[in-house]
């Protein structure tokens, strides 16, 4: 990282098609805000979930600094105990609230599984993708992305966790057949965005490994994404529940900046985006 001057709102805060290509290509990381209308996401479930909340909360992560606001209507918690919902469930929750957050000006991802969901949060102005099933659970995801020309985050997932395996052969194994539907569907290659799912369908040491061998995913020459914040991994190392484990997401962080990460996702924006510039700063004097 070199020391560079964050962008205003009002820089970052194009949701044109290259919004994302530009963030990406700044010398420090881009940050990207959680907001989760949800009753049960893992750490901050119902907290936003009313519409004037999550409002609230938008407008605090741009005062913040944010540079992209990630809002999601269906808990992925990577762990047991979400709730699956409807794409009428999703869309119930996001209505009220997503052109609100929109017309805010900050470029918006929309956190969905569900092609349906993903394509009226576009319509409303939503500037990427986020599938946190890289393409392979949703037929009619990869098409859409496509027909929309729109970025898409494809993140590494498992149906359950096998601590015997070498979890980043997993990942390239993964994000290849991820991109082969990609690349079949008509989605540009930079177009994507590849996110390594920590703490999805992986053990803590293996969220762990994931995040030491970051590098090892630059082989697809693509940006990277970390979203390690609050996530149990944190827990097995310095016990604490989700809400407590605000300096392990950001240790965590700052490695993955270290190692290239290109966006690093989380609920606390402030905080993260403080690290990382300090970090850029002290380093820039070397």
């Amino acid at each position: 990282m070199n020391a560079s001057p964050s962008p205003s709102v009002q820089q970052a805060g194009s949701a044109g098609p290259d919004a994302l290509r530009t963030l990406v290509g700044r010398p420090l990381p881009a940050v990207m805000g959680v907001l989760n209308i949800t009753p049960d996401s893992f750490s901050d479930g119902g907290d936003f979930i009313a519409p004037d909340q999550a409002l609230a909360r938008a407008r605090a992560m741009i005062d913040a600094g944010v540079d992209i606001i990630d809002i999601g209507a269906e808990s992925t918690r990577p762990y047991k105990g979400a709730q699956p919902v409807t794409a009428a469930d999703e869309l119930a929750r996001l209505k009220p609230v997503l052109a609100d957050i929109v017309a805010l000006g900050v470029p918006v991802s929309i956190d969905s599984m569900k092609a349906e969901v993903v394509a009226f949060a576009l319509a409303e102005g939503a500037a990427i993708a986020n599938d946190v099933w890289g393409l392979q659970r949703d037929a009619g995801m990869a098409p859409l992305v496509a027909a929309k020309g729109v970025p898409v985050i494809v993140m590494h997932n498992r149906d359950s966790v096998d601590s015997a395996i070498d979890i980043v052969a997993d990942m390239k194994a993964f994000f290849m057949r991820s991109l082969d539907i990609a690349a079949k569907a008509g989605i540009a290659r930079d177009k994507v965005v590849l996110d390594p799912g920590i703490g999805f369908g992986k053990t803590a040491e293996q969220s762990m490994i994931a995040l030491a061998r970051l590098r090892e995913l630059d082989m697809f020459g693509l940006p990277i994404l970390v979203g390690a914040s609050r996530k149990r991994f944190i827990a097995s190392v310095s016990p604490s529940e989700p809400k407590e484990r605000l300096a392990g997401s950001i240790a965590a962080h700052l490695i993955a900046a270290q190692k290239g990460a290109k966006i690093i996702r989380t609920h606390d924006v402030a905080e993260t985006l403080q690290a990382l510039r300090v970090a850029n700063a002290i380093e820039s004097k070397q």
